[in-house]
């Protein structure tokens, strides 16, 4: 086959690299059709390990492999939500009153509609809190220095959910 140019089909090192040519390299499937392998593939043989090297770049960038500690923050505020959850439904069940405005509409609905909530909007928080971990909330504190901040909250809210608890079990306090 012949180059357009004439003048660049002369030059030994041209080839013709159109779509059907003879030295074409592409591969005819598209990967971009197969979304599953390259979730699974990708999770196994991640590329994106740290932040580009260019300051222009570190506007957002994600990454494919995080720190390890991550995950056990992310799991430790997950079991310590879940916790928090059956503690309050107990508690409410005693006479108590929920606090939280938005979480006290929701569990005047039923406890399955509560837990629900409560748990995908702290599933989603935990995953964008580690998708942002190398970040800086307001640019002071980095947002996995806070991950620990927020499981240690959840651990002190148990803590007092606990003494209330055995408040009610033992009202007069003997």
């Amino acid at each position: 086959m012949k180059s357009a140019d004439s003048a660049t089909s002369q030059l030994p090192w041209v080839s013709d690299t159109r779509p059907g040519g003879v030295d074409e390299r592409r591969d005819l499937s598209d990967r971009r059709r197969r979304i599953w392998w390259s979730v699974i593939y990708g999770s196994f043989n991640p590329r994106r390990r740290s932040p580009p090297r260019r300051e222009t770049e570190a506007r957002f960038h994600s990454l494919d492999w995080h720190s390890a500690h991550l995950l056990a923050v992310a799991i430790g505020i997950l079991l310590l939500s879940v916790a928090d959850a059956l503690m309050t439904v107990r508690l409410l069940s005693g006479g108590a009153d929920e606090v939280n405005p938005i979480m006290a509409a929701v569990v005047d609905r039923s406890a399955t509609v509560f837990a629900v909530v409560k748990m995908t909007l702290t599933g989603l928080g935990v995953m964008m809190m580690v998708m942002l971990s190398r970040y800086r909330f307001m640019r002071m504190v980095r947002v996995d220095v806070a991950m620990y901040g927020i499981l240690l909250g959840y651990g002190l809210l148990l803590s007092y959910e606990f003494s209330m608890l055995a408040q009610l079990s033992d009202p007069v306090g003997h």
